[in-house]
């Protein structure tokens, strides 16, 4: 449910495990720290804690503090019927509701496969002649590819359909209209070549404002990020009438390429900036895309890598703490450049200079490296620019 992971999935998570920590408690206070305080009440963090303790009383407390551990701080208190702390709990939200404590250097979920980078999947491709997306099914299993794969699938046409059906303002505040279905109206209208971006764009649009209304949508690899893969693939579904079966096969190998970065630096706007979310959705799309239109190994390497280098420096700056402005359009947008990257992959023998292994060790840097009013904290960018006269 969105609008997102790391401040919705994960904080609702993080509050579930610590009601079976401390069952007893006649009230719970949680203090979010960092981006979870600064945007908290647009990304609906408050509500999705408190909903989970109810019927029992939870305080929130919204601290300007912040963890050089991680932005995405969460302290959790039970409390006794003298109001005294009897358990207390602090947790961080890492990105795409992953959740980790700063004594645990490990991620909350293990790192199952034997390969930890692209050029560790490339080798294994040439040596065992297999696509990307068979190493999914033989390290995963099966069910992989027969079950939870095609069920994410299923999950995100819904999200799509919905979107395209729904017309009205979005909740917030700030009176944003819906837009996916006038997009694909006027889509239809232009000629096949013509009309890509708009039926792109206004699939894109329909999952990201399903999110925006706190609707159910698939994390890939955030909930602000969730219409570029979605889009991307029902189009070539849809549109192109590539089969379930290429579409699932896709899926994995985007998943691939979601997990380095997410292992190798981080999926978290509030820690690297919208290019962790934004970035990586373009990348993972780029990937399946060029996959399904025939591409190699290398050449998936490359559109992936062409579509995150491309986005290095982005900023996670959400009007008002909500995942609207810029977050929506720059799904649409992300879509579009997605399909262009696997297209402009797919010209070449997919050799370049800078790998996708390097780009994600850059975006980890720059996210750094940029001010921290720029990471999801709604201080600086666009943020204070709509304040403005």
């Amino acid at each position: 449910m969105g609008p997102s992971s790391s401040h919705t999935i994960g904080p609702r998570n993080a509050a579930r495990i610590f009601q079976e920590k401390a069952p007893e408690a006649t009230a719970y206070r949680v203090t979010l720290y960092g981006s979870l305080s600064r945007t908290g009440k647009g990304h609906l963090t408050d509500k999705a804690i408190i909903t989970v303790f109810e019927p029992v009383p939870c305080e929130i407390i919204w601290s300007s503090d912040s963890s050089s551990y991680h932005p995405n701080g969460m302290y959790f208190e039970a409390l006794d019927d003298s109001g005294a702390c009897c358990r207390d709990w602090t947790v961080f939200s890492v990105g795409g509701g992953e959740l980790r404590e700063q004594s645990c250097s490990e991620a909350e979920h293990a790192h199952i496969y034997g390969q930890r980078s692209m050029a560790d999947f490339l080798r294994w491709t040439e040596t065992t002649g297999n696509p990307l997306w068979k190493l999914v099914q033989e390290v995963e299993g099966d069910n992989i590819i027969t079950s939870f794969l095609p069920e994410m699938w299923d999950k995100m046409k819904e999200a799509i359909d919905r979107g395209l059906k729904t017309d009205g303002i979005l909740q917030g505040g700030l009176t944003l209209p819906r837009k996916a279905r006038d997009f694909m109206v006027k889509a239809r209208r232009l000629k096949e070549s013509e009309a890509r971006t708009g039926l792109l764009s206004s699939y894109a649009l329909a999952v990201s404002e399903e999110n925006a209304e706190g609707g159910y949508v698939v994390t890939a690899p955030t909930c602000g990020s969730c219409g570029v893969l979605p889009a991307v693939l029902y189009y070539l579904s849809y549109e192109q009438r590539h089969s379930d079966r290429s579409i699932i096969k896709a899926l994995a190998t985007a998943g691939l390429i979601g997990n380095v970065v997410k292992s190798n630096a981080s999926i978290s706007g509030a820690e690297v900036g919208c290019q962790g979310e934004i970035g990586v959705a373009c990348a993972m799309a780029a990937g399946a895309a060029t996959q399904i239109l025939g591409g190699s190994p290398r050449q998936i390497e490359y559109a992936a890598e062409m579509a995150l280098e491309h986005h290095l420096g982005l900023t996670c700056d959400p009007v008002q703490g909500l995942v609207q402005i810029p977050c929506i359009e720059r799904n649409a947008f992300a879509a579009v450049r997605a399909m262009a990257c696997a297209e402009y992959s797919l010209l070449t023998d997919g050799h370049h200079l800078v790998s996708f292994d390097k780009v994600v060790k850059t975006m980890l840097t720059t996210g750094h490296d940029i001010l921290s009013l720029y990471r999801e904290t709604s201080q600086g960018g666009l943020t204070t620019a709509f304040m403005q006269p």
